[in-house]
């Protein structure tokens, strides 16, 4: 999946009546967090802070946030098969967190209940595919949410540089079988997701339907599965994380001397347009895509 270009007529600018401004975070959710670290650190992210009350621990590289969230008492920790990690919650960077939750709610969306104890910060979240959350976050610039809820770890680097200038790219959702046109409606009725034509795809894995967030700075991507799939077992959630790339080449070279494997086969292997890093821990892979 890749951003569509940029045209030379004059286009109205997309609704964003969420005031919808990138991706704050992304959470997985594991019973094994030490060996979901590695794989992270690997990938170039380092650990930065720990939550002040919490087993969650906050690792960052560039301008992505990324959160490991092993709590005991979380239902969504519990619920993983044999600690397997799963992308548990994606935060959005939103004009008014509070006004956005309301939004939503107000458009059919399903409360989260807040879980913030004494002195922690209440991040607004609705329900989102697989017992996922879609939170929204507006403290990001002068203050982040990381200052109230977290402790930064002693004499490391609050802000590591990206690995090979790599950034957020998108997010893609495994779905049912059909449903892609109920979930293309979600997007769009929900967060003003605008839908990318069949024919602008780019990187090496283009199956699906693609949408494009009205701040354009990220993208979503459905994917049901094949006909001869069990639909019992494919259930719907987050699957996997894009990361974009100026040069790919570079990006999956210095991914490799870390340690990091690609897939490679003659329908699949890394290339300038994108790759796809192999399977670890059963469920995380990573999808790297040009980016310009």
């Amino acid at each position: 999946m890749t951003l569509p270009s940029q045209h030379r007529e004059s286009v109205p600018d997309m609704p964003n009546r969420l005031g919808l401004d990138g991706i704050e975070f992304i959470e997985y959710a594991t019973s094994r967090p030490q060996a979901l670290g590695q794989v992270l650190e690997n990938m170039g992210f380092r650990p930065v802070a720990r939550h002040r009350s919490r087993e969650v621990t906050l690792y960052r590289q560039g301008g992505m946030n990324l959160v490991v969230n092993a709590s005991p008492d979380d239902a969504r920790v519990s619920a993983t098969t044999d600690g397997q990690p799963v992308i548990s919650a994606v935060a959005f960077r939103v004009r008014d967190a509070l006004q956005s939750h309301t939004r939503c709610m107000e458009l059919g969306a399903w409360n989260v209940t807040s879980q913030a104890q004494a002195m922690e910060l209440h991040i607004p979240a609705i329900h989102g595919p697989g017992g996922s959350r879609f939170y929204f976050v507006d403290r990001w610039q002068e203050f982040s949410i990381y200052d109230i809820d977290f402790k930064p770890i002693p004499t490391v680097d609050q802000h590591p540089e990206a690995t090979a200038g790599m950034s957020y790219f998108g997010v893609v959702q495994y779905i049912g079988a059909g449903r892609s046109a109920d979930w293309l409606a979600y997007f769009e009725h929900m967060f003003d997701f605008s839908f990318v034509p069949d024919e602008q795809r780019f990187g090496i894995l283009p199956k699906g339907k693609l949408m494009k967030s009205p701040c354009g700075n990220f993208l979503w991507q459905l994917i049901e599965p094949d006909p001869w799939m069990d639909t019992d077992e494919s259930p719907e959630c987050l699957q996997r994380i894009g990361l974009g790339a100026v040069d790919v080449g570079a990006a999956v070279s210095a991914l490799k001397a870390r340690g990091v494997e690609f897939v490679e086969s003659t329908q699949l292997h890394p290339e300038d347009r994108g790759a796809l890093t192999r399977s670890a821990l059963g469920s995380v892979s990573f999808e790297l895509v040009h980016k310009d």
